[in-house]
């Protein structure tokens, strides 16, 4: 399963006989899922099947819906005033005998009087049937640019998974090559604990034996950045996890980035030694880049 990214914009555009109507969408980072809808007045269950395919098709982002409707120029429309045609031929029949000599009317005369075709008043109210119809090709079209939102947020997404490896790669060769440094090898750990003992029973010579066992003890603690490196490496086997299980997992990865910046934080001052340090800065450097790339993620 891949990751997504939340960021994407896709359009879908429809129309029937009186009515185009064109779909965006478009999405950014968020917290949460947190979908807007401008939708043009009257459509509240366009708007209601909007909110609930957009939850059931991503997890996090801040989406706008956006709809709009334009009506499609059509030529003017004739219609039959039946009422004043039929007042014409019971006058035609009325007269027809006092008017021997006068041709018998026709129907392409009768048409021709002003007032029998009128224009058709384009402004009449659709049936209800009409706009069910509409409303269900307008929500078909969502579905559409929803799947393509999605389908582009896959893809960014990829792009970011193979971002966010590389720099997994970087902090364990980092964590290797700091674990490696000749500050780390039990000859150097030994020899500066001896000297910083040495340094404490010089300040205070009269201190007591388990007080001086405790600032030993501290001392230790102080110059071994192992433990931060195992942390380290155990961090980047979890994101590595994560990302190949896929889905919604920004949210775990943003806390697992902030873990790698606490180990590097501790790493960088209990260091001594002037490689170990350069080394901790650019893990702190490349965590930071993957905590950005992180901020991206589903």
């Amino acid at each position: 399963m891949s990751i997504a990214s939340m960021t994407g914009y896709a359009r879908a555009e429809g129309r029937d006989a009186s009515t185009s109507w064109l779909w965006e969408a478009k999405s950014v980072n968020g917290k949460g899922l947190d979908v807007r809808c401008r939708l043009p007045h009257g459509l509240d269950g366009v708007e209601i099947a909007a909110r609930d395919l957009t939850t059931r098709k991503l997890k996090r982002g801040n989406v706008q819906l956006s709809l709009n409707l334009t009506a499609v120029a059509q030529g003017p429309g004739l219609r039959v005033n039946k009422e004043f045609l039929e007042e014409l031929v019971a006058l035609v029949d009325e007269l027809g005998p006092s008017h021997q000599n006068i041709a018998p009317a026709r129907w392409d005369g009768l048409l021709a009087v002003k007032g029998v075709l009128e224009a058709a008043n384009g402004d009449e109210a659709e049936s209800e049937e009409t706009r069910a119809v509409r409303e269900a090709a307008i929500k078909a079209d969502l579905e559409a640019v929803l799947d393509s939102l999605a389908a582009m947020r896959l893809t960014e997404g990829e792009r970011i998974q193979a971002v966010l490896a590389s720099q997994l790669d970087e902090i364990e060769i980092l964590a290797e090559r700091a674990g490696g440094t000749a500050a780390l090898r039990p000859e150097a750990l030994r020899e500066r604990l001896r000297q910083q003992v040495a340094a404490v029973l010089e300040a205070a010579p009269s201190l007591a034996e388990d007080r001086i066992a405790q600032e030993v003890a501290l001392i230790a603690v102080k110059s071994d950045v192992r433990e931060e490196l195992d942390r380290l490496r155990a961090h980047v086997a979890a994101a590595r996890d994560l990302i190949a299980q896929g889905g919604a997992v920004g949210r775990k990865l943003d806390f697992l980035s902030q873990e790698f910046n606490r180990e590097a934080n501790t790493l960088c001052s209990k260091s001594s030694d002037v490689e170990l340090t350069r080394i901790g800065l650019d893990l702190k450097a490349v965590i930071d880049q993957f905590r950005e790339q992180v901020q991206n993620i589903e």
